[in-house]
């Protein structure tokens, strides 16, 4: 790796998170190492450490780096229909990003209160948004922690299927998503005993 090619700063620092959100992904928090991500960006570890004080420092960093771009293909804070649409554009176009920011980092005992807090929000934001559609605060709360649950495991099961039918994607997965909110305000009375 001796004559790594000068380049800007920020074209380096980028390159260097592209790199370590792909080792990260791969390998986990734990088991990689800063020479596997200085080998992944073509560096030494010394132009790691010129961008980055610790491997922590890298991860938040990495982290940040997937919840922008994620933030980027979604837009506004609003959980409507169309949030399905962006969310799978944006796990298509950085799936190892996606993976660790809503699989890999929640099982990082040093990240788990991020992700906890990301959750959180979540969480607020899809409450809001259920409330015209769910008079009960109970089962509205109840929707509101399960409905980005499931949009979230159903893109990821979507990425490990290998993308299937990107065109019809998430239309599959807001009728899911469709299903809750539907059973969330549905009548106690309409079904008194679920069939068995």
């Amino acid at each position: 790796m001796g004559g790594t090619q000068r380049m800007p700063r920020a074209q380096r620092r980028e390159q260097i998170l592209g790199a370590a959100t792909a080792a990260f992904a791969r390998t986990g928090f734990v088991d990689t190492g800063l020479d596997d991500i200085a080998a992944e960006a073509g560096v030494t570890r010394m132009i790691l450490y010129r961008h980055f004080d610790s491997k922590i420092d890298l991860y938040r960093a990495v982290l940040a780096r997937a919840r922008a771009n994620l933030g980027a293909a979604v837009g506004g804070p609003d959980y409507n229909a169309q949030i399905i649409d962006a969310l799978l554009a944006g796990a298509s176009r950085d799936p190892a990003g996606f993976r660790l920011l809503f699989t890999h980092a929640a099982r990082e005992p040093q990240f788990r209160a991020d992700s906890d807090r990301f959750a959180a929000e979540m969480t607020a934001i899809a409450e809001q948004q259920l409330a015209a559609h769910i008079p009960d605060p109970g089962w509205r709360r109840w929707a509101a922690h399960l409905t980005p649950t499931a949009t979230i495991a159903a893109i990821t099961a979507w990425l490990d299927a290998g993308q299937p039918d990107p065109a019809t994607a998430a239309v599959r997965i807001r009728n899911a998503v469709t299903g809750i909110v539907v059973a969330a305000a549905a009548s106690t009375t309409a079904h008194p005993h679920p069939p068995c």
